[in-house]
């Protein structure tokens, strides 16, 4: 497939980026807000709350990473509008503020010296206007290098490596030719096969950045006394599908980034790049919370090659799902939107396997529902790094 040039369907927000959805959230700053911001979602259809369990008593480095992943949220091009409810009005305002600059619809409520009903009150009364402000948008035509990818792999076996996630890598190196904006991270599923991803940085000064992530990560591994990954990575699950050492899992997630992308920048945490080309992330390995991040960094299709079978979604960012696992395609199918089975069988190789999953890109973009968004996957998993003080 020529997949330069190839024209979507998107949103152009105020800032000049494009969405392939049209979201009004509901973000609550803190745990104790997120009954209100659900209250909120339940009167106004069409308004969709993100509750989460954190947000207060962070510090340091953890708020930091706290606000950056909210506002990265309420940034998405995904989202048209945003009403932000907080306990207070200083990490109300701070999360508004940084929305603000997308030039998008915001609004901030908060509960002290309000109360929960007018609170509810008046953010509905918002949410609303924002929900048909939001309804008379209309999808022009965009182009295809102005889709910004991201990917992460979940629940893998053998077939992922020799299937799911090298289609991943084959749409990954069409989609770095076109001009996409890329990335890739599960900084711990590198162990072992690190040296190749540093090998890929396109000049040494990101080649520093990446080993500088990865030190950082094995450093803390070395901390809490953690000699192996055994129990934990490989998952049992990863067991199961013949996957043995975190090396051989380390390969196999590797194939995601194709063969003739370099890696163009090194990302923390929930952090936006500044040009195209594909990216590292430093992040988890669990599934909600990369793909959270993803969002929150400004991703607006995520590519989850699955051997075993994952059901992660997101609430504001579209999940499609890869799977060369025949049986996974038979138990699970429900949850599958790209069945790459194929390749085990020799029946398609694997650039027709990469066609494929571009081909559901573009629909995607267009506006069809994943498997998740039709089942109502909405895993919204913020990343801490500290206890609470």
């Amino acid at each position: 497939m020529e997949i330069k040039g190839r024209k979507f369907q998107g949103y152009r927000r105020e800032n000049g980026r494009v969405g392939v959805r049209n979201h009004v959230i509901v973000l609550p700053v803190d745990d104790i807000s997120n009954a209100a911001a659900e209250a909120v979602a339940n009167n106004i259809k069409g308004a969709l709350a993100l509750p989460h369990p954190y947000g207060r008593l962070q510090f340091g480095a953890d708020l930091d990473l706290h606000f950056r992943t909210l506002i990265g949220t309420g940034c998405n091009p995904n989202v048209a509008a945003v009403i932000v409810i907080g306990i207070e009005p200083g990490w109300t305002n701070k999360v508004v503020d940084g929305i603000k600059t997308t030039g998008k619809p915001v609004e901030g409520f908060w509960i002290e010296q309000n109360g929960d009903h007018n609170t509810i009150c008046a953010a509905s009364k918002k949410a609303k206007e924002f929900v048909q402000y939001a309804s008379e948008i209309q999808r022009e035509e965009c182009d295809i290098s102005e889709l910004w990818v991201s990917t992460k792999c979940g629940e893998s076996d053998t077939t992922s490596g020799c299937g799911a996630n090298p289609t991943v890598g084959d749409a990954f190196d069409k989609l770095y030719d076109a001009g996409c904006t890329l990335v890739f991270g599960e900084t711990s599923e590198l162990t072992g096969g690190e040296h190749l991803v540093a090998e890929r940085c396109a000049t040494p000064e990101v080649r520093q950045q990446f080993q500088a992530m990865f030190d950082r990560y094995s450093a803390m591994i070395d901390r809490h006394k953690t000699s192996d990954l055994s129990e934990s990575q490989p998952t049992k699950g990863n067991i199961e599908g013949g996957l043995t050492t975190i090396e051989e899992k380390a390969l196999g997630n590797i194939q995601k980034i194709g063969r003739r992308c370099k890696v163009d920048g090194v990302l923390d945490k929930a952090e936006t790049p500044d040009k195209p080309g594909l990216w590292f992330m430093d992040s988890s390995s669990a599934a909600a919370e990369m793909v959270t991040l993803c969002a929150a960094a400004g991703y607006v299709v995520h590519f989850f090659p699955t051997g075993q079978g994952n059901v992660i979604g997101n609430p504001i960012l579209p999940v499609v799902k890869i799977c060369a696992n025949p049986r996974t395609v038979r138990t699970m199918s429900e949850h599958i939107d790209v069945d790459v089975s194929s390749i085990l069988k020799r029946e398609i190789n694997m650039e027709e396997a990469g066609d494929q999953l571009l081909e559901m890109m573009v629909r995607t973009a267009n506006g069809r529902h994943t498997a998740a968004e039709a089942l109502g996957h909405r895993e919204f998993v913020l990343t801490r790094l500290y206890e609470s003080a």
